[in-house]
């Protein structure tokens, strides 16, 4: 199947085959005819799989044949959890609109409110943006929505576990009834699809991926080792086995400075992403990271979520995941669009459980290799594959939800205190 074949105009297959795509993926061979139909999608994908240009190719065949945009307004809505991610939408928004006369915008926090707001007087036929800036936006009646016809949620998941849920309510409230809902999400747990459910249209689902698989095309190993000498470990890794770019996972904002920081000091060109860091540092970091002047990114899963890097090798787990889905979000970095990836993961005996569950979460037992002068003074215990199915947690959010809770709110243990809420990055 080719992209000819799936109802795109000339303009826009002059665009894609200017960025070296010649079939499309999956995901894309599904939702591009059904969103050109106007029905509305929700779609779970790994990321790598295309799609991006999934929903972006279709929305501006619809868009195309519309009317000119008004001042202040927006045709198409697409809300991403994160900055990274908004400005990659918006990248290839503006690539696969060059040869039509289509515009778009992209708008995020972090960084001054006053361009975005002189941007949007002349309107934007598609606006990227996170849900915090845009009810700013808003608020301030720098954009208006009463001529939205296509709503996208990329990243649903995220967004809604990173507690946009009353954002994402207030704008829903705002829009016009009459339009279409688009879902993509890298992955759904089953809250979140029932919650997506409630928010589009008698959808088409997509998946395309079984659940929690990683993919074929990733080695996946870990080392045992001891967590103090996880740092040391990881240099040596790079320097022996000359990794040229690599992206780096760690649990706390702290932990990616102090990693960043020890590479540095031992000659290794690294950066830190994470939320306590302006968004003009992590554009840069990124930046240099893509061109090669970075050689070792190293990101906590928030700040790193939407990031798009072409041929990445290798990604390493400094840490692992509390939660197992993560560790399928976070390999999914590499071994993307059929290439070969390598996911290392560092393991110390305290992480344990975590490797039982992420081990029974992908039903595989990882490959071990202790390197020489790493062998753990505390032994990693031995893997034995539990092939029990996962129970389905209750949806208890439900009920909490549509009393107008957010997400954050239903996540909090019952013994536990209020804490602050998270600030979204």
């Amino acid at each position: 199947m080719s992209f000819s074949s799936l109802g795109l105009s000339e303009p826009i297959l002059k665009a894609v085959s200017k960025q070296g795509y010649e079939k499309p993926s999956p995901i894309q061979e599904q939702a591009i005819p059904a969103i050109l139909e106007g029905k509305d999608i929700m779609a779970a994908a790994q990321t790598g799989t295309g799609k991006t240009a999934g929903f972006t190719l279709p929305l501006l065949e619809r868009l195309s044949k519309g009317k000119p945009v008004r001042s202040n307004h927006v045709r198409a809505l697409v809300l991403t959890p994160t900055r990274e991610l908004a400005a990659q939408v918006g990248e290839s928004v503006a690539k696969y609109a060059k040869h039509l006369s289509i515009s778009s915008a992209v708008v995020f926090g972090g960084v001054k409110v006053s361009p975005q707001m002189l941007r949007m007087r002349k309107g934007a036929d598609v606006l990227v943006a996170t849900p915090g800036r845009l009810m700013d936006l808003h608020s301030q009646n720098a954009v208006k929505f009463q001529d939205v016809e296509i709503l996208v949620l990329d990243e649903a998941d995220r967004m809604l576990d990173m507690g946009f849920i009353r954002d994402i309510r207030k704008i829903l409230a705002l829009l016009p009834k009459q339009r279409q809902n688009l879902l993509f999400s890298a992955t759904f747990s089953d809250d979140i699809r029932n919650l997506a459910k409630g928010l589009v249209n008698d959808p088409v689902e997509i998946d395309v991926n079984p659940r929690n698989q990683t993919a074929r095309t990733v080695n996946q190993w870990i080392c045992p080792v001891d967590q103090k000498k996880k740092a040391n470990l990881l240099t040596h890794l790079l320097t022996d086995r000359q990794w040229k770019q690599v992206l780096v996972f760690t649990k706390t904002k702290h932990g990616a400075n102090r990693l960043a920081t020890h590479l540095e000091g031992r000659g290794i060109s690294a950066a830190a992403i994470h939320g306590n860091k302006s968004q003009a540092a992590r554009t840069k970091a990124l930046a240099n990271f893509k061109a090669g002047e970075v050689r070792v990114l190293v990101a906590t899963d928030i700040a790193a979520r939407g990031l798009d890097i072409e041929q990445l090798p290798q990604v390493v787990n400094f840490d692992l995941p509390h939660v197992p889905e993560d560790y399928v979000h976070r390999i999914g970095r590499t071994g993307r669009a059929g290439a070969v990836g390598e996911a290392i993961s560092l393991v110390c005996a305290e992480e344990f459980k975590d490797l039982q569950a992420i081990e029974r979460l992908t039903q595989q037992v990882l490959h071990r290799e202790i390197i020489d002068g790493f062998n753990p003074i505390n032994k990693l215990g031995v893997s034995r594959l539990n092939t029990t199915p996962i129970k389905a947690k209750k949806p208890k959010i439900n009920r909490q939800l549509q009393s107008g809770a957010s997400l954050k709110q239903t996540e909090r243990r019952p013994s536990s205190k209020p804490r602050t809420p998270r600030k979204p990055t």
